[in-house]
């Protein structure tokens, strides 16, 4: 069974920054990475097809899909998680999510949806893209 990753990306601005981010990073090896001091204990399930779903400025706004999960040791010799990631960016409906520390399980019924080919995202506040939802809007 598939479960994913939800993880603030501090310092974002929007998914171009994340994008810029990664890009940097992956002149210096193969795919983008992100360090975490907790290994997940449900690390098959995410490795089942499993993403991590970026918050960007209090919404999920994209998600890419975890290829690997690996420890290695910090700069002080501690074991900490790499997770490695697919470089496509996967652009979701925008989902409001509260600030948190860490990483959180997300179930893949939480999700949001991926934007389908050609769509473009609207980058409305998250509580009125609930509104809208919820009033039958869209």
């Amino acid at each position: 069974m598939t479960i994913h990753m939800v993880k603030l990306c501090v310092g974002a601005e929007d998914v171009e920054d994340l994008a810029n981010w990664q890009a940097r990073q992956m002149k210096r090896m193969e795919h983008p990475v992100h360090h975490t001091r907790m290994f997940p204990k449900r690390a098959e399930e995410m490795l089942d097809g499993g993403s991590i779903y970026w918050v960007i400025k209090g919404a999920i706004r994209v998600r890419q899909r975890i290829i690997d999960l690996r420890p290695e040791p910090d700069e002080e010799g501690r074991e900490i998680c790499a997770v490695v990631f697919d470089p496509q960016l996967v652009r979701t409906y925008a989902q409001g999510k509260r600030p948190f520390q860490g990483w959180r399980y997300l179930k893949p019924e939480d999700a949001p949806r991926d934007l389908k080919s050609g769509e473009r995202a609207l980058d409305i506040p998250p509580d009125l893209d609930t509104a809208l939802k919820q009033a039958g809007v869209w």
